[in-house]
């Protein structure tokens, strides 16, 4: 797909230019997902709250400036980009169950990247507009916390990318598809502050 780099010994030069525009486009891709978001959500009240003084007695640093001051962590350089075991992946900051491994996929960028959320309820959208480029900023709806951001490159059928920080995640493994589903289901079944 985007990643493969046009062979300098090929003659022919149309394919080489067709794989340099890919190239174009997989570093653009990189550019977009890598830039910090500027959104603030200090105003907004999310189900799940804490002073700045608890979010960072309770996230790691890296954690604490990736989903609470919005930076994006480095590419390939982040414990799950390329996590391939079964479970899912939850918000660092509440747990909310946000993404499975059935649905994620190697996008060639080095962050983890999604074709769906678990739940749509549960990764909320926002319009980011910084750094000269229109993005949809997505944030864990239940305490706000940064994901990431959301791109529609992925794969078929549903075209999107959800290209999210490691940083932002707690990968939860589980030993089969159906204990995945099962321990997804009893979130939902403690979880209070979920509007259904």
């Amino acid at each position: 797909m985007f990643y493969v780099q046009a062979d300098s010994n090929s003659s022919n030069s149309q394919s080489n230019e067709n794989e340099a525009v890919k190239i174009t486009d997989l570093q653009s891709c990189v550019s977009a997902c890598g830039l910090p978001s500027d959104l603030d959500f200090s105003d907004r009240a999310f189900p799940i709250e804490r002073s700045d003084e608890e979010w960072r007695t309770l996230l790691s640093e890296i954690s604490y400036q990736v989903a609470r001051k919005h930076i994006t962590e480095p590419p390939f350089q982040n414990p799950y980009f390329d996590n391939k075991d079964l479970g899912y992946y939850a918000c660092v900051g509440c747990e909310a169950p946000l993404f499975s491994s059935l649905d994620k996929y190697d996008s060639g960028t080095g962050w983890p990247s999604f074709s769906l959320a678990i739940d749509d309820r549960l990764v909320a959208q926002q319009v980011d507009n910084s750094f000269g480029m229109r993005r949809i900023e997505v944030h864990c709806a239940l305490c706000g916390s940064h994901q990431g951001h959301l791109f529609p490159d992925g794969p078929k059928p549903n075209f999107t990318r959800f290209c999210i920080n490691s940083a932002s995640l707690k990968f939860i493994p589980s030993v089969s598809k159906a204990k995945l589903r099962s321990a997804i289901l009893d979130w939902y079944k403690t979880e209070k502050n979920l509007t259904r």
